[in-house]
This record gives C-alpha cells, sequence and structure tokens, in this order.
C-alpha cells in the first residue's frame, strides 16, 4: 500500500506541475508579439495606432523598434513621447517610408512599453488587412516582425508574424473628403494582405486555448488527487 500511495503521489504531482505550467505559459505566449491596438482604422481616414510589446530578443533589452510604412498607408505621423526618440525617412512628398523610435533608454524584457502613430488609410484599402512591418532592434540581437500569413495559411504558424490592423470601409463622408486626394501618392496602393479578419490580433485566441485547456488539467489532477488520499 505504501509503494502504490506514493506512486500515486508522484502521478498527482506531475499532473499539477505540468497544469501550472500550462497556466504560466499561456501569457507568455501572448506576450511575445509586437501588437497593434486601434479601435477606429477606417480607409480614407486617420487612426491612431498604437503598437506594443513586453519582451525583448532572448532576454536582450529593447532599445529601437524600425517601422516600415506599408502600402495601402498614405501617411504616418508618429506621436511624441519623452521616452522615445523619433526620426523619420522621408520618401516621395515629404511621406515617411520608415520610421524609428530609439528608447531614451534600452527597455528591460518584461516590461511593457508601447509606441503610437498616426496613420491615414487609402480610400482603396477598406474590408483589408494592414500589416505593418517592424524590426524590433535589442542590446543584442534583434527580431524582424515581418511575416505575412498567405492565402490559406494559418497566422498561429507564423514565428514572427507581422502586427495586422483591420481596415473597415470607408463611410460615405469620409469617402467624400478623401476620394482623389491621394490617388497618385507610393502608399495609395492595395494592401499587402488578405480581406479584414475580425480582430486585429491574431494570437489571443491560441492564448486564451491553452490558459483554458491549462485550467482543465489543473483542476482535473486536484480531483485525482482527492480521491487518491480517500482512498489512502
Amino acid at each position: 500500500m505504501t509503494t502504490r500511495s506514493a506512486r500515486r503521489s508522484a502521478l498527482t504531482l506531475s499532473g499539477l506541475a505540468l497544469g501550472v505550467a500550462l497556466v504560466l505559459a499561456a501569457p507568455l505566449t501572448a506576450s511575445a508579439h509586437v501588437h497593434v491596438h486601434s479601435d477606429d482604422a477606417a480607409a480614407g481616414a486617420t487612426s491612431r495606432l498604437e503598437f506594443s510589446f513586453s519582451h525583448g530578443c532572448d532576454g536582450a533589452a529593447t532599445r529601437a523598434l524600425v517601422f516600415d510604412v506599408p502600402k495601402g498607408v498614405d501617411n504616418v505621423t508618429p506621436v511624441v513621447d519623452a521616452s522615445w526618440k523619433i526620426s523619420r525617412t522621408l520618401g516621395q512628398n515629404n511621406v515617411p517610408t520608415q520610421v524609428t523610435y530609439t528608447a531614451v533608454t534600452p527597455i528591460e524584457d518584461g516590461l511593457a512599453a508601447s509606441v503610437s502613430l498616426d496613420a491615414l488609410f487609402s480610400s482603396k484599402v477598406g474590408g483589408t488587412d494592414i500589416a505593418f512591418p517592424v524590426t524590433q532592434k535589442c542590446v543584442t540581437g534583434e527580431t524582424a516582425w515581418t511575416q505575412i500569413a498567405k492565402d490559406g495559411e494559418d497566422p498561429e504558424t507564423l514565428e514572427s508574424p507581422a502586427p495586422i490592423v483591420a481596415v473597415a470601409p470607408a463611410s460615405a463622408a469620409t469617402s467624400s473628403d478623401h476620394d482623389g486626394d491621394h490617388d497618385g501618392d507610393d502608399h495609395g496602393a492595395a494592401a499587402e494582405a488578405a480581406p479584414a479578419a475580425a480582430e486585429t490580433s491574431t494570437d489571443q485566441p491560441v492564448a486564451t486555448w491553452l490558459g483554458g485547456g491549462a485550467l482543465v488539467l489543473a483542476a482535473t489532477a486536484l480531483v485525482v488527487a482527492l480521491l487518491n488520499r480517500r482512498r489512502a
């Protein structure tokens, strides 16, 4: 009986450890990206985009974020923030083609930070997803968050996905104000990605699924532990 009890205890502890590990792994999986937040992105209109992260490059502190302005965006205006120095590479008509945010003090791995910019979306990209490629440069190494899912490819399988903004169709008022204003601009072409998704971030469902599965496993392990204790 002593040997059987010891084995039951070992199995119970293993189950609990697995459940705890999955619970802890879920938020880590969710944070290992550069996220973008926008409530009102629409074709032919300007929307403020907030890009956030809470990780470095394999533990190294972040020193800069470099954004390549994608097609489908007619103009961008970086938002001033005392935590960052901002530089721009200007193209035709002084429209930025690249924006670099350099941290005044490198941001340690595990600390949350964000940068913002105002993006003017082309009137032609309503109902599509726009990818914003960004390179995270760290004290040691860098990560290019630039991968875009191809047709039929699951975005969850990408190792370093680019932040995605779902652009809504232009409203009638917006269309009348902006149609024809940017037709000749370099950035007025079609969007880089597929039709718009319901959410701007694709990793949240995975994190939710992992967290739910972890909780189920942990609860199961706890029930087994209680049953074994009663039998012992």
